[in-house]
């Protein structure tokens, strides 16, 4: 990786622009600025937990060393990246960690309880024994005024086991009857406060697992939708890596290391009816998060190289706006992102990410400033047509200008466009739009008749979506000619060929086309046999002079769906025969 001995600021470009000092390169960003990323090197080998307490502006992060006997630490940042404190366990290694939904207490797995510390004071306040040590790991969240965490009886192969799901309130600990071979993974979000969610991890005993969703409100959980996603066949299972809800609780965004980034409705599961766009190839999807304000979607994977590792983008997959990428590719910022290792603050404005290297050997956090100011967009004046009026089959430009607020963007942004006709709606491709702000979106009609052309622009990360505007246009048959080559003079009752070509614009031209041929001379006005098109639209006519005089020799196409009629004609001089 290219690095830099000083902090870069400025406009992203296509090329890769690596962020001061840090891991960090920015690959391909739609924003009009670059991102701004704070490290620090964590104290830690392992990684369990990061925990964001927007109130306080500070950043939870534990590792998962899973002793009885080594005494570990939460060790705490503030929002600059920097370490301001720690929280030294005295029952052994610390493990996950959850924050009340009012921000006050800290909840955090220690070997044989969870403690609970004030995030005012750091002071522990309370503890509840648990029924396991802990060797294997927990995983704690907040819901429904409860801590709930998972635990497994075992010390040795955790990922194959039983877990087990308990919850605690005010000292008391309770089993919920819920379990799940290998793993379980939580999501929970402040504005839904008693959703639930839990995930199973893939293991030997969980071939198939579940995703599910309880309500934590009562005295008991409540279930209520569930999900697998393996097929008849077996193949297709859930391989979770995070899970996470989005602000409003209505979505569940799943880090599918098997499928990708998985987005669902909240209320029965089943998919969004948009997805996000696939992650690079070679990337597998390894953590999620939502910012609270529920404006961002953060994905993290585990990639090589240049690839990407995290994309940031607005959390509506409908919006279009195309991901800010990033790529961690440096020895001393990290390779990848952890598992479950991503985390905003409440207002957006800052994305927390742990990065692992290569061999899960060493950690880094990563304070990332996406460009968190949007800007207004509009289009301005009438739209126009190129040619004015559309012809069928033939290009036609539809012709507009984009207005945005702000600072330029530093690559183009584009529009897109939709035509409606009586066949219903097509989607143009997207055109870039010039830095005047002009732009011609281009298309072929293909029906006669009335079109609608509506132009959308979708935003991106510093600009948001301008309305939509309409253009209602009449699109005419493509046209037709004929051209005719004569003798200027003939003898009566003597053959007479008249040769000739019919072309025409747009679509080409149907086979099998007859044009009708008419004689009009001194005894008035007849009908001639048809003449046949040739495939190369030419064409002969053969006849037998009867009147002496001026002959006019009148060729008609009667046109067809998508061509225009068209006529052309002739004069013979006939002579008397000698």
């Amino acid at each position: 990786m290219n690095r830099s001995g000083q902090r870069k600021r400025g406009l992203a470009t296509l090329l890769a622009l690596t962020l001061g000092g840090a891991g960090l390169t920015v690959l391909a960003a739609p924003a009009a600025h670059a991102a701004d990323d704070d490290v620090a090197k964590l104290p830690i080998s392992s990684f369990s937990s990061m925990v964001v307490d927007s109130a306080h502006e500070r950043v939870y992060v534990s590792d998962d060393a899973r002793s009885t006997t080594v005494k570990t630490s939460v060790h705490v940042y503030n929002f600059q990246g920097q370490k301001v404190d720690e929280l030294p366990s005295t029952y052994g290694s610390v493990g996950g960690m959850a924050l009340a939904h009012d921000g006050s207490k800290l909840y955090v797995s220690e070997m044989n309880r969870i403690s609970a510390y004030d995030t005012e004071t750091f002071e522990k306040t309370t503890h509840t024994g648990t029924n396991w040590s802990g060797q294997c790991g927990r995983q704690v969240a907040y819901a429904g005024g409860k801590v709930w965490h998972t635990d497994i009886g075992y010390t040795t192969l955790c990922d194959e086991r039983q877990s087990y799901l308990y919850g605690s309130a005010n000292g008391l600990l309770s089993y919920t009857g819920w379990e799940g071979a290998g793993r379980l993974h939580f999501a929970t979000t402040p504005r839904t406060p008693d959703v639930l969610a839990v995930g199973q991890t893939l293991s030997p005993g969980g071939t198939d697992p579940y995703l599910t969703v309880f309500d934590s409100s009562g005295d008991t959980l409540v279930r209520g939708p569930q999900r697998r996603f393996a097929d008849s066949a077996g193949a297709g299972a859930l391989d979770l890596r995070d899970l996470a809800l989005s602000g409003d609780g209505g979505r569940l965004a799943v880090a599918d290391a098997a499928h990708g980034t998985r987005l669902l409705r909240t209320a029965d599961l089943s998919d969004a009816p948009v997805q996000y766009q696939p992650l690079p190839e070679g990337a597998k999807a390894s953590a999620v998060a939502f910012s609270a304000e529920g404006g961002y979607v953060a994905r993290g994977a585990t990639a090589t190289g240049s690839t990407a590792d995290l994309l940031i983008q607005k959390a509506d997959p409908a919006e279009g706006t195309t991901a800010l990428e990033f790529a961690f590719e440096g020895e001393l910022d990290g390779a990848r992102v952890a598992p479950r290792g991503l985390g905003w603050s409440q207002d957006g404005s800052r994305l927390f990410a742990v990065t692992t290297n290569a061999s899960g050997s060493a950690y880094w956090l990563h304070v990332i400033q996406p460009p968190a100011a949007q800007h207004d967009s509009r289009f301005t004046g009438a739209l126009s047509t190129t040619p004015g009026t559309p012809v069928v089959g033939e290009p036609l430009g539809i012709r507009g200008r984009l207005e945005l607020d702000g600072p330029a963007p530093a690559e183009p942004v584009k529009v897109s466009a939709t035509r409606h006709d009586a066949n219903g709606d097509r989607k143009l491709a997207a055109v870039e739009v010039d830095p005047d702000g002009t732009f011609t979106v281009l298309d072929v009609p293909s029906l006669v008749g009335e079109a609608t052309y509506t132009l959308s622009f979708l935003g991106d990360v510093t600009h948001r979506p301008a309305e939509d505007v309409s253009l209602q246009v009449t699109v005419a048959k493509a046209t037709t000619a004929i051209a005719l080559t004569a003798p200027a003079e003939a003898t009566k009752n003597q053959s007479l060929e008249i040769t000739g070509t019919l072309t025409g614009q747009g679509r080409a031209l149907p086979s099998g086309i007859t044009l009708a041929v008419q004689r009009t001379d001194r005894k008035g006005t007849g009908t001639l046999t048809s003449a046949a098109v040739a495939a190369d639209g030419t064409f002969r006519i053969h006849d037998l002079p009867s009147a002496r005089g001026e002959v006019v020799y009148t060729v008609a196409y009667a046109g067809d769906d998508l061509h225009s009629a068209s006529t052309a004609s002739v004069s013979v001089r006939v002579r008397p025969a000698s």
